[in-house]
């Protein structure tokens, strides 16, 4: 078995979080955004920082009340331009120790949405990039910009042919004018 290279890295021991839990300020540091961003398909994360609520949860669990701000480079689905945009984006994490839901069926476990842990640490770096990468646009689209300002002219709907006709195109094509 191989193991992933985690770029954004902050051990929690799960037994150092008190019981009326505590708050955690992490922040990536300039070579963790850089492979940050190549994990995730970016031109460029200029920053990166969460705020982490952590709680306990059912026993010997953890709940996470996160809030990511992200600087961040795009790439517009439209003009192909890279942006600039801010990430600004609240999630909630549940973590339960592995041996705990080992012996648990599958509808608790999905019931519960909880993730494992294993020997009583939760990676807090790897929460929070786990949290941005649901959080990204998949369809990013630079403000502005918009896809009929992308289409050819000759291939916008000439006078007298309606816009509302879909095939209106392939008749041209058909009749030896396109």
């Amino acid at each position: 078995m191989q193991t992933r290279l985690i770029e954004f890295s902050r051990p929690l021991d799960v037994t150092r979080v008190p019981p009326q839990g505590c708050t955690e300020t992490i922040a990536a540091e300039p070579q963790e955004c850089e492979a940050l961003a190549g994990r995730f398909g970016l031109p460029a994360i200029h920053s990166l920082t969460a705020e982490l609520k952590v709680s306990r949860w059912r026993g010997e669990g953890l709940k996470f009340k996160g809030h990511i701000k992200a600087d961040i480079d795009q790439t517009c689905v439209v003009s192909l331009d890279v942006f600039r945009a801010l990430l600004d984006d609240r999630f909630e994490s549940y973590f339960l120790p592995a041996r705990s839901m080992a012996g648990a069926d599958e509808a608790a476990i999905e019931e519960s949405d909880a993730e494992p842990f294993e020997n009583g640490i939760i990676d807090m770096g790897e929460v929070v990039a786990e949290a941005m990468a649901l959080a990204l646009d998949p369809y990013p689209k630079k403000p502005g910009v918009d896809f009929i300002d992308q289409v050819e002219p000759e291939l916008a709907p000439s006078e007298g042919e309606s816009s509302r006709n879909p095939f209106a195109g392939l008749s041209r094509l058909k009749e030896g004018k396109g």
